[in-house]
């Protein structure tokens, strides 16, 4: 059995296609760690950030850590507050969204594709 340790400060940084006023990093998973099966992000999003309309390219898990944001799906919209959580399938189509003037957190977790 191992224990691999991700320090907030030696977080991999990343930009995901679509997103926009959204900082990223890695906690678990890509290409520097042994995770097999998932992923583990930390993003924060900035007032207006926003992940554009875009199936799920798998099975994922967000959960809000601080902050208030949207997200949409095949046309419904949820205003996600701390510690609400919200599980989108593969190829569901999702929008997330800041409408405060706060910034906002959540942890992402999910299945690799």
């Amino acid at each position: 059995m191992t224990m691999r340790v991700t320090r907030i400060v030696d977080a991999e940084p990343f930009q995901p296609v679509g997103h926009s006023g959204v900082g990223p990093v890695r906690l678990q998973g890509g290409a520097s760690t042994p995770t097999s099966d998932f992923t583990v992000a930390l993003s924060h999003y900035l007032p207006g950030g926003a992940a554009e309309l875009a199936p799920q390219d798998a099975e994922t898990v967000y959960v809000i850590l601080s902050g208030q944001l949207v997200m949409i799906a095949e046309g419904v919209e949820e205003v996600l507050r701390p510690l609400d959580s919200a599980h989108f399938t593969t190829g569901t189509t999702r929008e997330v969204v800041n409408r405060t003037t706060l910034p906002a957190s959540m942890l992402v977790i999910r299945a690799k594709s």
